[in-house]
């Protein structure tokens, strides 16, 4: 089964598929996020071109376990592509995952305007993939 992830940003959202067997996430693209009315059509059209039967969605939990703002839209941009895409999106505890990105990314020696284009699509990447390492290990929600 292909699962899409999403790194929601204020203004830029990442995007990652996994691999049909759901063992690896990859990189798929970073897009403009200001806008909900556009971000929501993208989504869904990333996940039929995808062939998406799931979607993660990164949840922005505090590092103490509160959800404040930023997790609250999370959960409703959630539940709102849900119901335009008629796929089941399981939101998942995302902290950490922008420091991991960057982290692959200097290791990689990806630096400036480069990074910036696709720490995003990264994150979503490390997302994703926490979420199928779950799933190995039958930790999943």
């Amino acid at each position: 089964m292909r699962i899409l992830g999403i790194d929601l940003g204020h203004a830029r959202t990442g995007f990652a598929v996994s691999d049909e067997s759901g063992f690896l996430a990859s990189p798929l693209e970073v897009v403009p996020s200001y806008n909900w009315d556009k971000l929501l059509p993208t989504a869904a059209e990333k996940i039929k071109q995808t062939g998406a039967q799931k979607v993660v969605v990164g949840l922005p939990r505090n590092m103490d376990g509160t959800e404040g703002e930023s997790a609250q839209n999370a959960r409703a941009f959630g539940e709102k592509l849900e119901a335009l895409a008629g796929v089941p999106v399981i939101l998942w505890d995302e902290r950490c995952t922008t420091i991991t990105a960057h982290g692959y990314l200097n290791e990689s020696n990806v630096r400036g305007k480069k990074r910036k284009a696709v720490v995003d699509a990264v994150a979503a990447t490390v997302i994703l993939q926490g979420y199928l390492d779950s799933l190995k290990l039958g930790n999943h929600s």
